[in-house]
């Protein structure tokens, strides 16, 4: 099973691939990017392990690969 990652981690690598923060309510947060389509992701907030379903469900909304998260 591959390393579990913090929410954090995961925001991090969002934003450099050109996401922004949109809002948060309660503890998800929000996260769109402007281009074609319109992507937007939607983030478990304060996590310090994202559980690896949630992680491909994130991947999967924002159309990235787990290579852009090493």
């Amino acid at each position: 099973m591959p390393k579990l990652l913090s929410s954090k981690t995961v925001i991090r690598v969002l934003e450099r691939n050109g996401f922004v923060f949109v809002s948060q309510k309660g503890s998800h947060i929000k996260y769109r990017k402007h281009e074609s389509a319109v992507l937007t992701v939607i983030i478990p907030a304060n996590k310090k392990e994202v559980p690896y379903g949630t992680f491909r469900s994130i991947l999967r909304q924002a159309q990235l690969d787990e290579e852009d998260f090493r």
